[in-house]
């Protein structure tokens, strides 16, 4: 069917709290139940809800969980099925009841304090404001509001279903009749927090308009605004009655007792949370300073005026407050900080990309580099970038050789290993040979440093045969 026809807000029936306040002190709110006037005004409540309705409505309930609407609930459904006096055209085995925890009241604490704390709180709330007063160890009417905004979200989902009930019946709180209310009719916190609560069982009825589908509320709402227009226009027309002219009534309101207004923040009974605490004097001058600074104008110096300052960019430069407490001697404040000379650290080497100065002195730097290890003349780097052992067999390269440089690398390799070989025959050669005899013997497989000359480029196609089967040998290989 869609949505409903009639959106019906129903407060629970009388329960012992209301009756007797005193009861939240030992029973959970949520466990207070019906007295028997309140199930006389369940049972009624379903009879006029059966004249309200059609023959033909299909009903669906929610209920907050907490017992006093659960048996209002079953008060109402009792005459509202009952065949007396006249057979009832809704049955039981047709209507849906859900219970709504997001429905339930608003959490006034767990167990309530004494008669006289509430009445206290009650005043204090009067104060500050019904919608955004937070209940001790409780909730605010805005907590509320927030659970019912996320209700009338599901709610408002469930009207798209095709079989959803002609007849919604909310059996609620007061208070949540009002919230609910608010956030459908996007109401004020002003006009929410001027209405008065609604009677027990009684009806908030929301009739959907055929023509652009909104809900019109046919209730009329009562605000303490208009209980007090009515009670002055009552004293106006007990006044006139009673003969009292204008002067004698201008009279009684100047001797009436002012209006003392309550203090509800800060110490009330007076404020002793000085006598055990201790005011560190380092802070209180640091604040004194800061207040001196700002009545200066926030400035630095006097020929700085600074307009946007914080405590920190009015604070002097370079200046530290000293560490007045004995219980903070911890204090990093308190420590003197080291000289730094920033003349000389401008004149030298910076030590960082951003220009940062450094404050390490020549003699330093000299010291450092003198106990620095240098790198050793021996190290081999091989192919793959390792260390000495690291691809020794081969010569570091970070380009790749290609063919045709490789054979001409072997030819001059096996030209040089011939020109040795003749050199070993020589006898004005024989010294040279003696101490270059083991060159080609270092595990690193390096050259002598005198045998760099080449050869005639006719020996190198008659010994690139020969060249090249030594190099593959244990003694010439270089791979």
């Amino acid at each position: 069917m869609g949505r409903p026809r009639l959106i019906i807000l129903i407060r629970h029936a009388q329960s012992e709290g209301n009756k007797n306040r005193d009861i939240h002190q030992t029973i959970p709110d949520h466990r207070v139940k019906l007295t028997p006037e309140g199930w006389t005004q369940a049972r009624d409540a379903g009879q006029r809800l059966r004249k309200l309705l059609r023959p033909d409505d299909t009903l669906q309930f929610y209920t907050s969980p907490y017992r006093r609407t659960r048996e209002t609930t079953e008060g109402i459904l009792e005459t509202l099925t009952s065949d007396e006096p006249d057979p009832s055209p809704f049955k039981r085995s047709n209507m849906k009841v859900y219970e709504e925890p997001r429905l339930r009241e608003q959490d006034f604490g767990n167990f309530q304090p004494c008669s006289a704390e509430m009445e206290r709180m009650w005043q204090e709330r009067a104060d500050y404001g019904h919608f955004f007063y937070r209940i001790p160890n409780g909730e605010s009417a805005a907590d509320a509001y927030d659970r019912v905004s996320g209700f009338n979200e599901s709610l408002w989902r469930q009207f798209g279903e095709d079989d959803f009930a002609s007849v919604c019946i909310l059996v609620t709180h007061g208070l949540m009749s009002r919230v609910f209310l608010m956030k459908w009719y996007h109401f004020s916190v002003e006009y929410f927090e001027d209405l008065r609560n609604i009677n027990h069982c009684e009806f908030l009825t929301m009739k959907r308009q055929g023509e652009n589908g909104k809900y019109i509320l046919e209730n009329n709402l009562r605000t303490w605004s208009e209980l007090r227009r009515e009670r002055a226009a009552l004293k106006a027309k007990e006044d006139k009655e009673s003969g009292k002219d204008k002067e004698t009534i201008k009279l009684e309101k100047q001797n009436a007792s002012p209006v003392v207004p309550r203090k509800w923040g800060g110490c009330p009974e007076g404020c002793n949370h000085g006598q055990n605490f201790k005011i560190r004097r380092d802070l209180a001058e640091l604040r004194q300073q800061d207040e001196n600074h700002s009545k200066n104008g926030f400035s630095h110096h006097a020929h700085t005026p600074e307009i946007n300052g914080t405590i920190a960019s009015r604070r002097p430069a370079g200046k530290r407050m000293p560490n007045n407490s004995e219980d903070d001697s911890d204090d990093p404040r308190g420590i003197v900080a080291p000289h730094i000379d920033v003349i000389r650290a401008r004149e030298e080497v910076v030590s960082s990309p951003d220009g940062t100065p450094s404050f390490i002195t020549v003699e330093d730097r000299l010291r450092n580099s003198l106990s620095t290890p240098q790198k050793s003349v021996f190290l081999h780097v091989g192919r793959d970038g390792g260390g000495t052992y690291s691809g020794h067999a081969s010569e570091g390269s970070e380009e790749e050789v290609s063919e045709s440089a490789a054979r001409k690398r072997l030819a001059d390799k096996a030209a040089r290993v011939k020109n040795g070989a003749l050199n070993g025959l020589n006898g004005k050669d024989s010294a040279i040979h003696q101490n270059n005899r083991h060159a080609h013997a270092n595990r690193l497989g390096d050259a002598p440093s005198n045998s760099d000359q080449g050869s005639d480029a006719g020996d190198e196609a008659e010994d690139l045969d020969k060249a090249e089967k030594e190099d593959r040998s244990v003694r010439g290989s270089v791979y």
